[in-house]
């Protein structure tokens, strides 16, 4: 099955298996000459916080999350791996909300064929107590999920 648009979603906590979902990514899109939609999910109520790291004026910028994920490191390296390999991207951000609600939403708007997601393993109880958004995406996508496990 090809695919036209593969949907990477990307969260702080995947900044050590970036490779590996990337990897996911260009295995899926570069065969098939798909677009990739990177999509940075700004973790709930952090979103000012990732601003003023990044020296973004909260008060006064009027930057949308598209903006702001296209400025993020964990975006701009993926980013960068895919145009060095002339694959067609995307960028986009979310933020507020559920972020597995804000992943299967973006799959959603941009018609992606198929999502990729990082997580990790947790145990029955883990997940009942804690949540796991990949699970969510999971459960609740109207496309395939490849779930990439980190390490």
């Amino acid at each position: 099955m090809a695919h036209d648009r593969v949907l990477l979603a990307i969260g702080p906590e995947d900044r050590d298996s970036l490779d590996t979902l990337v990897e996911a990514a260009i295995d899926m899109a570069e065969p098939a000459g798909a677009t990739v939609y990177l999509l940075y999910v700004f973790p709930r109520d952090d979103y000012e916080t990732v601003m003023e790291q990044m020296d973004i004026d909260t008060a006064t910028s009027g930057l949308t999350p598209d903006e702001v994920a296209q400025r993020h490191e964990s975006v701009r390296e993926p980013a960068d791996r895919l145009a060095s390999l002339d694959i067609d991207y995307e960028i986009r951000g979310v933020s507020g909300g559920n972020p597995a609600d804000q992943i299967v939403r973006t799959v959603e708007q941009v018609g992606a064929d198929v999502a990729i997601v990082g997580g990790t393993k947790r145990s029955p109880a883990g997940k009942a107590m804690f949540g796991d958004h990949a699970q969510r995406v999971l459960l609740n996508s109207p496309v395939p999920v490849l779930y990439v496990k980190r390490e």
